[in-house]
């Protein structure tokens, strides 16, 4: 492998410099590694022949063989064309060219046998191609299996370089090295019944039936997700041999007086199967590293402040980081509140946070006397300095960077235990993937009294009886949340504004007061307007996604969401949990255009039949993808996957965690000679990445 990766393309026939400075631009090839690691995207068929009297209806890419009966040269200007009438014996089928038209009328004849390869149109009533790959029925290659179709770009393409060209290089590339040297060892090879990877990687190019084009997938993406899971699991281990933590043996005065006497309601099984997960953590002597997941309204703010208490028992101040202003005020309210009765020392610090009152909080946290440090990015600031920090809890923590995360925990000589929440369900592949380097907790109950929310499909030829559905619950004195995709019209989309939508709910309920928030809108604008909903002096709320997280407002009980189509199942599953919050029933209707794909309508139907926040996060990943989980923006451990798919090789990541976890008990640190190779590729493959193993 390291052979390839020092061998430049620029050396392939047909590449050259030029070419292959635009292929590193566009593609990021530059070495012969990543040549072959440049997989198709799809494949087309070129095992069968098809006979033109046979076509029918919509047709795949297909090839018959045959001649050229004639070549007619047709219209003028930039109408010119070159038509061939193409025969097999049983019909004829014109071939169209539309460029180079004095290149190709020199380049076929007719009464030689060709393979026309293309995809067949019906134009003006009879069948036709345009620009079809032709081949020589004698040439290599004419006639094969599966052929691969590649990514590529409008530059790319408008320089002359197709599929078909990366293909050729490929295939040259291939031709040129012998063997490639495989990482991984036999008896691994053998146990898992891998195909080698030279193998691998020439059938996966070219394969000669699904058969072997399985088997080199799987091996493919095989090794992506081993050496991953083999990276995410050295991590870990690195993290829990070598940095220590603080050691919190005691449950004390705050916590017990806490439990007996503040506890807003009985804990749920889940509830207290995490804090026993959390307590074991924290007092191993090591930096707990914890992740803890749990459907909206599932209490995890209430676990994370008995681990809070559990820190202040143990004489250490905490702190708490929400990624927006209203998230980080209400958990401030809620939590403030809770801890009074006990003498609990809570501040909060914001953007908006005044002069006067951040030096209160500075001091504060410099002389010890303030427990519970509750903001936003603010808290991150060099100037805010605690004199002991042992606890970190990030709230909605993927709306953090790794840097700016780093920067809590690198505000105390010994780094503070660190408990990450989400309200996003992650899929068990993802969490192991994502997340594979985080203890990960889930909190699977709801607490006693709450309703699940029913959830209705409704097309807009209904908004008459919807509206006549939220004018009953506006008279029983709920409120309603109505969401919005855009904040303003926009020509090109045909969606419904939050600025239209406005307007139009005042004039059907003029009776209500209605408030509306958005993300252009100032800060202190915005606080208003939800703080007129917090308190019911309005009773409307239109808004864009801005309320996806953090709003709590329990009287609220309809959540409307317009243009449900265009969002995905976890966006629509986190709006909705803005609504039953409170002990009456609450609804959520999900609007949409009557004219949607089947697909769009199963996936809106899925949010009627469960409120299951797992349930919706695994048909999320397997209908759109992983997403944008790579990088800084997640736990720092970069995924460059190149074949595997973490949304549908469920199976085959935990194969290949199995496989790491067993080469780590055998040998730790990868330092035997028959694991060489693996270390080397492992130390190419993620040595220039940034050493993130201490961060969530």
């Amino acid at each position: 492998m390291d052979t390839l990766r020092r061998r430049e393309i620029m050396y392939i026939k047909g590449i050259g410099p030029r070419r292959a400075e635009l292929l590193d631009k566009e593609l990021g090839i530059k070495t012969f590694y990543d040549l072959l690691h440049h997989f198709p995207h799809s494949y087309l068929d070129r095992s069968s022949i098809y006979r033109i009297k046979d076509l029918t209806g919509e047709m795949p890419y297909i090839q018959f063989k045959g001649k050229f009966v004639s070549f007619n040269t047709l219209g003028e200007g930039a109408k010119t064309r070159l038509v061939g009438l193409f025969s097999d014996g049983t019909a004829t089928i014109e071939i169209v060219w539309f460029r180079r038209i004095r290149t190709l009328k020199d380049m076929y004849v007719t009464g030689r046998e060709y393979i026309v390869f293309g995809k067949p149109e019906v134009f003006n009533g009879r069948w036709s191609m345009v620009h079809p790959e032709i081949d020589i029925t004698t040439s290599a290659g004419a006639m094969q299996g599966l052929r691969g179709v590649y990514p590529l770009t409008e530059k790319l393409r408008s320089a002359g370089i197709s599929s078909r060209t990366i293909h050729s290089y490929i295939q040259s590339a291939l031709a040129s090295v012998r063997n490639i040297s495989d990482p991984l060892p036999s008896d691994m090879i053998a146990h898992y019944r891998l195909m080698p990877l030279h193998d691998a990687l020439v059938n996966i190019h070219t394969p000669h039936n699904t058969a072997e084009l399985q088997q080199a997938r799987y091996r493919l993406k095989f090794d992506e997700l081993f050496f991953l899971q083999l990276n995410i699991l050295q991590y870990s281990s690195k993290r829990n041999k070598h940095i220590l933590g603080f050691k919190f043996p005691r449950i004390g005065r705050f916590f017990n007086q806490f439990y007996s006497e503040c506890l807003p309601f009985e804990l749920t099984g889940a509830q207290k199967r995490v804090i026993r997960e959390i307590r074991a953590d924290m007092g191993s002597g090591r930096q707990m590293n914890r992740l803890l997941q749990g459907d909206v309204g599932s209490g995890k703010t209430l676990v994370a402040l008995l681990s809070i208490l559990i820190a202040l028992d143990n004489g250490t101040q905490t702190c708490l980081m929400a990624p927006t202003e209203i998230l980080a005020t209400q958990h401030y309210e809620t939590i403030a509140k809770m801890v009074a009765p006990i003498g609990i020392n809570v501040r909060l610090l914001t953007g908006s946070t005044r002069k006067k009152q951040r030096d209160i909080i500075h001091r504060e946290l410099e002389d010890g006397t303030l427990h519970i440090l509750i903001g936003t990015h603010a808290v991150i600031e060099d100037k805010v300095k605690f004199k002991n920090l042992g606890f970190v809890v990030i709230d909605e923590q993927h709306r953090f960077g790794v840097m700016q995360r780093s920067r809590l925990w690198q505000k105390n000589t010994t780094p503070p235990h660190v408990l990450v929440m989400t309200a996003t369900p992650i899929p068990r592949t993802l969490a192991m993937t994502i997340y594979g380097d985080l203890e990960v907790s889930v909190i699977d109950e709801l607490p006693p009294g709450r309703k699940p929310v029913t959830t209705l499909l409704r097309y807009d030829n209904s908004r008459f009886e919807v509206y006549k559905s939220i004018g009953r619950q506006l008279r029983e004195g709920r409120q309603v949340y109505i969401v919005y995709p855009l904040i303003r019209e926009n020509e090109k989309l045909d969606l419904r504004c939050l600025e239209d939508g406005y307007q139009s709910i005042r004039n059907n309920f003029p009776s209500y007061r209605t408030a509306y928030v958005h993300g252009r809108m100032k800060p202190a604008e915005k606080d208003w307007q939800m703080e007129l909903f917090a308190t019911n002096q309005a009773q409307i709320l239109v808004a864009t996604t801005v309320i996806e997280v953090g709003v709590n407002v329990p009287n609220a009980t309809v959540m409307v969401i317009e243009n449900a189509e265009r969002f995905g199942l976890s966006q629509l599953h986190q709006l909705r949990g803005r609504v039953g919050r409170g002990a009456d029933r609450s609804y959520c209707i999900l609007m949409s255009k009557p004219q949607i794909s089947r697909e769009t309508r199963q996936r809106l139907e899925l949010m009627t039949t469960t409120t299951d926040g797992f349930i919706i996060a695994e048909a999320d990943l397997k209908m759109r993808g992983p997403g944008d989980l790579e990088g800084t923006m997640q736990s720092g451990i970069a995924l460059n996957l190149h074949i595997a798919n973490l949304a549908t090789d469920g199976t085959i990541i935990q194969l290949a965690r199995n496989a790491a976890e067993d080469l780590l008990d055998s040998d730790p640190t990868l330092c035997t000679q028959a694991n060489n190779r693996i270390a080397r590729e492992l130390h190419t493959l993620f040595d220039r990445r940034i050493d993130l193993s201490h961060i969530s």
